[in-house]
């Protein structure tokens, strides 16, 4: 069977061309008319067939303006070719300018003596992936927005863009509607920029193939030509032979997109991602000749986008993880979307509309609420921190973070982050409380420590008989409250620093609790009474274990100094020793219970002047734990408390 049978007509290669999914036309004239547009040129440009035949600018009127003619125009008379990538061109479709934006090539087509005498324009729709890249920005600047922490990811993300942007070249189809000889065909397959190989249908021999298809199978020409496809990509076999069967048989096209092969590249197997064509080529009878394969390596594309869809679900983890809500607020349509953690910060099981997000700001903190935003239009950065009213009149700190984004130098958008910020003002205003009541708890008895020293000073040569014991012992009063504040407040730093060791040893918890609180015993003012298993031993850190109790005691004196007989009881449950303090005092409201041993909690009890740093509580919760125990507080108002705490024995 000779070659010529496979040979293909001017008229098949046209067909073949019209069929091609790839853009092609061609120009003649100065005027740059068009001899030729394949039907996807004809659908890129808005137009129908009636276009061929026309002057460039009577078929498109819109290029008018548009540097596109004069690239035509050089490319014919300097025998050049000139290339575009992402190039943004106005084309009106349906009536509508609209911009799209093209990879594209204008290349001389020359006669045997050099001398141009057509241009080849291939062009290809890049509008989504030049909008994806616009995208991926405005997702690597949301990124930014929400944390600096995330600085690391996103670089490695705009390496990744960078990589994808540098490696992407222009890979379509490229066509030729030409009435020039098989073999020109076939020099011109041969030059495409994208990997073509035509099988022949009856017996799948590879009759043509160009340079870039043998670098995506990573074969040489010697490889292929003169074999089946099947024998040069063994590996491919399994998976497509079937299907290019079935295009044979049936004469439809087979396409796929980011189709996963194993390849053997030079002699070493490599994962790829492919998008190629199986394109029928059908004789005028209509059965297939040939079948021409179209592929482009997409590996890059794939890769990188699978690492930005890596990152968002990183991000998103990590949003979560820090119970963090973003916002986007339309500055322009004044909508704002937000994330569900958003909603729930602000007290709503849905997404509302912006204005009720704004109303539910306390009144006091909305004119900083105003400012802040007007601020940020000039300055580009959002930040400020209110109260929320929830629905069930709770209030709730929250501080909104946000970077704004301009178009033409006008702010049009907002994305940021919002965090709720409750507890860190509970814990800010415990310091500050606490920073007031040291103060105040210190200068008394330095106060009167003081004036104690400044008198033994002034008598110090002939000091009085009466006088002088009183000024020792009120200066010895003073050192021993100061002492006791200095104490916890060592005690408290010694908890946080992990410091508070214990010497544990066993002894008869009864014993202790009968020669502890000396200083309430010796008052007369108050009974303590022990009672439960007396003969219950356990193994803890005797002194710590007295300074609980004189903790829990002190505070029934302090809090229920009405209530004469305070109650010390001994309990063994299983494995465990319960220890509680009961008083008959006034009781402890709810609401306050749950923060009776946080650190600087105080409670308010009214009618009676209390004093100390409210660290008491603390320091005990922190020596039950270090312990292995527990800690807690039944209370009734009117009834009275019971401080209790459990050590296992």
């Amino acid at each position: 069977m000779s070659n010529s049978t496979f040979s293909l007509s001017d008229q098949q290669i046209l067909q073949v061309l019209s069929a091609s999914k790839n853009a092609v036309a061609i120009h003649v004239t100065e005027q740059m008319h068009i001899a030729y547009a394949s039907d996807a040129m004809i659908a890129i440009w808005g137009k129908d067939k009636g276009v061929i035949g026309k002057a460039l600018l009577h078929a498109l009127p819109e290029l008018k303006g548009q540097p596109f003619l004069g690239m035509f125009q050089q490319v014919l008379r300097e025998g050049i070719t000139i290339e575009g990538t992402e190039t943004a061109a106005q084309i009106e479709v349906n009536g509508k300018m609209q911009t799209f934006y093209f990879d594209f090539e204008y290349k001389a087509i020359k006669d045997e003596t050099g001398k141009p005498y057509c241009v080849l324009h291939t062009a290809t729709d890049v509008t989504e992936r030049y909008l994806s890249k616009q995208r991926e920005l405005a997702l690597n600047q949301e990124l930014v927005a929400i944390n600096e922490e995330f600085f690391a990811t996103n670089e490695e993300l705009t390496a990744a863009n960078e990589e994808l942007r540098q490696s992407q070249e222009s890979l379509q189809a490229i066509y030729e509607d030409l009435t020039e000889s098989d073999a020109r065909f076939r020099n011109m397959v041969r030059q495409a920029p994208i990997g073509i190989c035509i099988i022949r249908a009856s017996d799948l021999y590879i009759s043509d193939v160009n340079d870039s298809y043998l670098e995506l199978v990573g074969k040489t020409r010697y490889e292929l030509e003169g074999r089946t496809i099947w024998q040069a990509v063994p590996e491919a076999a399994e998976a497509y032979a079937p299907i290019m069967n079935n295009v044979i048989t049936t004469g439809t096209a087979f396409v796929a997109k980011e189709a996963e092969l194993v390849l053997i590249r030079s002699g070493v197997p490599e994962t790829v991602f492919v998008d190629f064509v199986y394109e029928p080529i059908k004789a005028t009878d209509g059965e297939t000749e040939a079948i021409m394969v179209l592929a482009i390596d997409v590996s890059d594309k794939v890769i990188a986008r699978r690492s930005v869809e890596d990152v968002e679900e990183r991000v998103r983890l990590a949003v979560e993880a820090a119970e963090i809500g973003t916002f986007d607020l339309d500055l322009v349509k004044g909508a704002m979307l937000t994330s569900t953690r958003f909603d729930h910060i602000f007290g709503f099981d849905r997404q509302v509309p912006w204005d009720t997000f704004v109303s539910v700001i306390h009144p006091d903190d909305q004119a900083g609420r105003k400012t802040a935003h007007e601020q940020a239009l000039k300055t580009g950065k959002l930040f400020y921190e209110a109260r929320v009213i929830h629905g069930d009149a709770s209030v709730h700190w929250v501080r909104v973070q946000g970077k704004v984004y301009y178009a033409d130098e006008k702010p049009v958008r907002i994305l940021g982050t919002l965090l709720d910020i409750t507890q860190f003002k509970r814990l800010q205003q415990q310091k500050d409380d606490f920073i007031s009541i040291a103060s105040h708890e210190l200068k008394t008895p330095i106060t009167s420590l003081k004036a104690s020293l400044q008198l033994l000073d002034r008598m110090k040569h002939d000091p009085p008989p009466k006088v002088l014991p009183r000024l020792v012992e009120q200066s010895n009063r003073s050192m021993h409250k100061i002492s006791t504040l200095v104490e916890d407040l060592l005690n408290v730093s010694r908890a946080n620093e992990t410091q508070l060791k214990l010497n544990k040893a066993t002894f008869n918890i009864s014993q202790l609790l009968e020669n502890c609180c000396n200083h309430v015993r010796v008052g007369g003012k108050y009974s303590l009474i022990v009672e439960g298993d007396k003969e219950l031993q356990i193994n803890a850190d005797e002194h710590a274990i007295d300074q609980v109790i004189v903790n829990l005691v002190n505070n029934a004196v302090k809090y229920a100094p009405d209530s004469l007989e305070i109650i010390i009881a001994i309990k063994k449950e299983g494995n465990m020793a319960k220890i509680s303090v009961k008083d008959t005092g006034p009781g402890i409201s709810p609401d306050k219970l749950p923060h009776l041993f946080d650190r600087y909690y105080q409670i308010d009890a009214a009618g009676y002047q209390n004093s100390g740093l409210g660290l008491g509580l603390y320091i005990s919760r922190e020596i039950i734990k270090r312990h292995g125990g527990k800690i807690g507080v039944d209370s009734e108002l009117g009834k009275g408390s019971t401080f209790w705490f459990i050590l296992p024995l």
